[in-house]
């Protein structure tokens, strides 16, 4: 797994193209209506939030409202988080559970993906890490690229992983699957990743 020290800055670097950071601000709840704690441990990953937010619907706009409606959700069921565990996780589940309940979530809900079946998995782990191609290319455009060429629930687990430096344990509670699943898709998306950008950059990767 990717070194999360190393994260921020491959995280910011993949925020979708024309969008800044500002933009997506404007769309956050008041800051009278957070309480102190909530604030303190949710601002941060607002970065984070509207980036994953942005790759699920692919649609400025509904990024947004995707990332708004998760703060609310967020901060109404805040007095169930459990202190002291994982709140980066428990968030990025709202988010995802509350993509789901979008047009756009409950298509992708019912898209049957071959790599969940037990008996296609491959959890090896193959090549560089998106990070490292990263790196060494220094190509945000071909990178960007590069991941929208992959198949949804493939990206959706490697940026969990190598972009957001979420464990793979806490990776399967956001997309309610096992970890061999999480392990499978993101071996794959790894190696698939690399393939797309062989052409380009050659032995390079």
């Amino acid at each position: 797994m990717v070194n999360a020290q190393c994260l921020p800055v491959y995280a910011l670097a993949l925020l979708p193209r024309n969008l800044r950071l500002a933009e997506a601000l404007r769309t956050m709840p008041s800051a009278t209506t957070l309480s102190a704690d909530f604030e303190q441990l949710a601002l941060p990953l607002f970065a984070s939030l509207y980036n994953h937010a942005f790759w699920l619907t692919r649609n400025q706009a509904e990024a947004e409202d995707l990332v708004q409606e998760t703060f609310t959700k967020a901060l109404r069921a805040f007095d169930t988080f459990e202190s002291g565990t994982n709140f980066k996780a428990w968030i990025f589940r709202i988010l995802r559970n509350t993509f789901l309940t979008t047009r756009a979530g409950i298509g992708a809900s019912r898209t049957v993906f071959l790599e969940d079946h037990p008996d296609t998995f491959d959890t090896a782990t193959v090549g560089a890490t998106p990070e490292d191609i990263l790196i060494r290319l220094d190509n945000q455009a071909a990178l960007h690229t590069a991941l929208e060429q992959l198949q949804p629930q493939l990206r959706e687990a490697l940026l969990l992983c190598d972009v957001e430096g979420i464990k793979y344990k806490d990776i399967a509670l956001i997309l309610d699957v096992p970890i061999g699943t999480v392990m499978s898709r993101i071996s794959r998306a790894r190696r698939t990743l690399r393939q797309i950008l062989l052409p380009q950059f050659g032995e390079s990767l």
